[in-house]
């Protein structure tokens, strides 16, 4: 094979397009290459200057911002001026800048681990959780601050010094005054010098979560009295196979053979086959409003999400087909309501109880009118309806959503109003319960019943 000379191939930069190319083109040479050093230590020391301003950003604050920029300007103006107190200013703030400093040198050698006690609890019941700070080094450590954000607000833990091996466990209050989901930390330690010029935060752990659950109580079973059936409720309709017997009819093209009964064939001469009455499994549908307009203070919707997840529960527990919905909200800018509903979590009770504490009220909610319409067309099979709301609802409201559910359905309104006493008022496919406290429910079911 035979080489064509250097001189036939195109020089190496012949057609780039790079740095060098655009600084000094195809030229080389001692200048050229001078050029593209300078170039690349002015690259080198811009990243490098970028990073300590990333840093420095990080950990200065605007104090110290304030303090670095009037060292300058007092030296400056004070041996300009010769006014002796701005120069000793100037050289303090150097001073206190090198302390600061001396503040961010090295690292916290410890272990930290975040435990939250529980990360479910009921509303108003205590909550705590734990820091706990390990020393696995080899030298004793200083003392430290270990702040951990708890939702809005911060918790500042002190501690202290830690031998080799040794441990400190730091325990802190979770507020659950309010039913919701809580956020626990991250956990980070804090690095600042006393005066607050420098401060260097480093996170340790994730952030964990605590459902805090409305407040329940335990009601009487729903299987006595208000549904009385445990496996399905006969109705007037007619099954070829079903569980419940009703009576012998002729044979029809089309039936079943394993539905004849042949003692009565035998007889009569005829096929004859069997009839059933069909049943339908009970279907409990527990709706709560989150409209404003139905509640006539923040005290009747919390009581209101306690009942449904009261009955919810109680539900759940007997192995029931249960159905929990709530309003669903109209975006802002929508042109026209939303009428739909939410369907919760039925498959365990904490499953409902932690979609139950993170619902709220809102004035774009649909009102309980309104859920009564849609849960009685998109649920199918409904046997008692419960209708959850605040006293800002009228007689002729609850009547008007007790209309929206089929013929045969039980609807039970329970009516939150902590200014009232309990008492029941009852009409044909109606029963409507005031309950001024959530300990009211159990005796207003049983009222109920006993109608």
């Amino acid at each position: 094979m035979t080489l064509r000379p250097d001189s036939q191939y195109p020089t190496a930069t012949e057609g780039l397009t790079n740095a060098r190319t655009r600084l000094v083109g195809n030229r080389t040479g001692i200048v050229a290459d001078t050029v593209i050093v300078g170039a690349r230590f002015a690259r080198a020391l811009r990243d490098v200057v970028g990073l300590v301003a990333v840093r420095a950003a990080s950990v200065v604050t605007p104090l110290g911002w304030f303090v670095l920029a009037s060292i300058p300007l007092s030296l400056l103006v004070g041996y300009g001026l010769g006014w002796i107190e701005l120069v000793v200013a100037g050289f303090a703030g150097l001073v206190l800048v090198a302390v600061a400093i001396l503040y961010l040198v090295g690292r916290n050698a410890v272990a930290i681990r975040l435990d939250v006690t529980h990360s479910r609890v009921v509303v108003g019941q205590n909550a705590t959780g734990h820091v706990v700070v390990r020393n696995p080094g080899s030298r004793r450590t200083l003392g430290i601050t270990v702040e951990v954000p708890v939702a809005h607000g911060l918790a500042e833990l002190a501690v202290p010094s830690l031998p080799r091996d040794g441990e400190s466990v730091q325990e802190f209050s979770i507020p659950t005054r309010r039913r919701g989901v809580v956020a626990v930390g991250p956990v980070r330690t804090v690095r600042a010098d006393p005066i607050g010029l420098v401060r260097r935060e480093l996170v340790w752990t994730d952030t964990q979560e605590l459902f805090i659950h409305p407040r329940t109580i335990g009601i009487p079973s729903m299987s006595a009295g208000l549904v009385r059936d445990l496996e399905g409720q006969p109705t007037r309709d007619l099954s070829s196979s079903d569980i419940a017997f009703h009576a012998l009819r002729e044979y029809l093209p089309g039936d079943e053979r394993r539905n004849i009964h042949w003692k009565s064939t035998a007889k009569t001469g005829t096929y004859m086959v069997r009839q059933f009455e069909q049943t339908r499994r009970s279907h409990i549908v527990i709706a709560l409003s989150l409209a404003t307009v139905d509640y006539a203070s923040d005290e009747e919707f919390e009581m209101a999400v306690s009942v449904a997840g009261s009955l919810g529960s109680r539900a759940i527990r007997e192995i029931r087909e249960v159905s929990v919905v709530v309003s669903e909200k109209t975006p802002e800018f929508a042109v026209r309501k939303v009428f739909a509903v939410r369907a919760l979590s039925t498959r365990s009770r904490t499953k409902l109880l932690d979609e139950l504490a993170v619902v709220e009220s809102a004035e774009t909610a649909i009102a309980i009118t309104d859920v009564a319409r849609v849960a009685g067309m998109q649920v199918a099979g409904v046997s008692v309806a419960f209708l959850i709301c605040g006293s800002a609802v009228t007689p002729a409201d609850l009547r008007a959503a007790s209309t929206k559910f089929p013929a045969g359905v039980e609807v039970i309104a329970v009516v939150c109003d902590p200014d009232a006493a309990p008492r029941l008022r009852s009409a044909p496919g109606l029963s409507v319960l005031t309950i001024g406290y959530l300990e009211d429910l159990p005796k207003s079911l049983a009222r109920v019943v006993a109608v």
